[in-house]
């Protein structure tokens, strides 16, 4: 290596070692100032910004935790003989396809 490429190394080492403690230091104010803030006095105060958003008018009419589809898969019998184009694909071995 040439003196180029470690100047050029150390150089992005630096960047980025300035860059992670910056970001620590920012993260670290953001969540020291929500925790000076004050107690919100309910649960209801706490959830106001959490509100639930208008339904779709499709399910107008439809309750909250109302189960809607079902889906429960049959079990079935495969033959062994039985043709039901079910995406083989068939193979050709030999000289001429």
């Amino acid at each position: 290596m040439n003196d180029t490429l470690i100047f050029i190394y150390l150089v992005f080492f630096v960047a980025l070692f300035a860059a992670t403690f910056a970001f620590m230091f920012k993260m670290m104010t953001s969540t020291l100032s929500e925790m000076d803030k004050k107690p919100v006095k309910s649960y209801g105060d706490a959830m106001k910004p959490y509100k639930m958003p208008a339904p779709h008018p499709e399910m107008e009419g439809v309750k909250t935790g109302e189960e809607l589809l079902v889906y429960t898969p049959e079990e079935f019998e495969e033959d062994e003989d039985d043709d039901d184009d079910d995406g083989d694909i068939p193979t050709y071995r030999g000289e001429y396809i």
